[in-house]
């Protein structure tokens, strides 16, 4: 691995089968002490409101549990859906965990919902939903309260979000996103950009949007030149056939989504997965999920990690990895890193 390419994680604390969510959330710190061991550089948790597959619903406060676990790895969100709650409130929150563990905590914010419109609507009541096209305000808002210099024309100019910014760092901020849109308001504010090549098939031209962020790039006092993070999904076994009987659990769980298979809650161990009864339509279409992921042996996943990431020009590649087998997941985790030259 090159001093220019890190590698992180990007955990969306996954609920297996038979398993709990309480089981999940525990997990997750297990596995950010694993990937502290080996190297990894950061640790992001996601936000999932309202479903059995995942059990990241508070991010902040899983990311305050796993930064107390760990002593060096980064951790933040990947991400916040800003558009849920106030940026006070927000700011607030992440400069409490700046103050604990000054230097590590990132900030990864995105307008997405996270949930379904339901959700979306009970995560405000009983206000009403905001308005997506005050995203960009509140970006700034929060940008503004985390460093503590609003506009003094600003409607809130009297406020501090406490605790402040008590130490000489501040959390990082990074703008999420999967759409021009992200790219173009990162491009514009002058953030680091965390793109989702890991949503599915549909990001194969992921690589436009990053681009089109670093041509529009406006440098900033948070981020003087063009930062990019790509996540993928990948999953790493000394065979290439043992990672894809692994990965079957996670592809059958994705199908799920797009063709309503019936799938229980939860994933389902690779032996449920492969014999799960569907059509040869379906079962074909469904081969087509893992075609952007990074799934075989560690030759196999380095050499696609290195291309996704010269693809998209990062320097920072973030990695999903969904399996049945917490087992299995951490063993991914240190095969990846090994096979890249991660140290610790």
């Amino acid at each position: 691995m090159t001093d220019e390419l890190t590698l992180s994680v990007v955990d969306q604390s996954p609920v297996r089968r038979g398993g709990t969510a309480a089981e999940a959330l525990a997990e997750s710190v297990k596995l950010a002490q694993a990937a502290e061991r080996v190297g990894y550089r950061r640790y992001w948790v996601a936000e999932h409101h309202n479903t059995a597959a995942f059990s990241g619903t508070s991010p902040e406060i899983l990311i305050g549990q796993i930064a107390a676990g760990t002593e060096r790895i980064r951790v933040g969100s990947g991400g916040v859906m800003l558009p849920h709650y106030s940026a006070l409130k927000v700011a607030e929150q992440f400069l409490v965990l700046e103050s604990f563990y000054p230097g590590r905590i990132d900030l990864g914010i995105g307008r997405a919902p996270g949930s379904d419109r339901l959700t979306a609507a009970a995560l405000v009541y009983p206000r009403h939903e905001a308005e997506i096209g005050a995203f960009p305000e509140q970006v700034a808002d929060l940008l503004a309260f985390l460093s503590g210099e609003l506009d003094p024309g600003h409607s809130f100019a009297e406020i501090r979000a406490q605790p402040g910014p008590v130490s000489a760092t501040q959390p990082e901020v990074w703008l999420l996103g999967s759409s021009d849109y992200s790219a173009r308001l990162a491009a514009k504010m002058g953030l680091p950009f965390s793109f989702a090549d890991f949503f599915g098939p549909e990001m194969e031209h992921g690589h436009l949007m990053t681009d089109l962020y670093r041509n529009e790039f406006q440098p900033s006092a948070y981020c003087p030149e063009p930062k990019v993070n790509v996540t993928v999904q990948a999953l790493c076994a000394p065979t290439e056939e043992e990672a894809l009987f692994l990965a079957s659990s996670r592809n059958l769980m994705r199908a799920n989504r797009y063709w309503r298979l019936g799938v229980p809650p939860g994933l389902l161990s690779p032996e449920e997965a492969v014999n799960f009864p569907m059509s040869e339509h379906v079962r074909s279409q469904m081969a087509s999920l893992g075609r952007n992921s990074a799934d075989g042996d560690p030759r196999q996943v380095r050499e696609r990690i290195m291309e996704t990431a010269k693809r998209y020009g990062a320097h920072d590649v973030g990695i999903v990895t969904n399996c049945y087998s917490f087992e299995a997941r951490v063993r991914s985790f240190e095969l990846i890193a090994d096979a890249c030259g991660v140290t610790s």
